[in-house]
């Protein structure tokens, strides 16, 4: 299993946690994973079946897209985290 780490904008649609456990050989297949367990997820996560591009996706502190994308692979006791970008400030 692959640790998740949930920042607190998503932690509603994982019931708070800020931690989860999901499964896969590549990232796509592991957020496809992450997104079946927690299914509020996939609507925060991904625009048009693809990561949306305000989501960064790491593992172990390396940005996926110089990993090889959702193509990366991921092996147990490694840990992926989920930064969405945030936007505001003053007007």
């Amino acid at each position: 299993m692959i640790r998740v780490r949930i920042p607190p904008t998503l932690r509603t649609e994982t019931g708070g946690a800020r931690e989860v456990e999901a499964d896969g050989a590549t990232v796509g297949v592991l957020l496809d994973d992450l997104t079946a367990r927690h299914p509020a997820l996939r609507d925060r996560l991904f625009e048009d079946g693809a990561v949306a591009a305000f989501v960064n996706v790491y593992l172990d502190g390396e940005d996926v897209r110089t990993l090889g994308g959702m193509d990366a692979p991921v092996r147990s006791g490694q840990t992926l985290i989920l930064l969405p970008a945030m936007a505001g400030g003053r007007a």
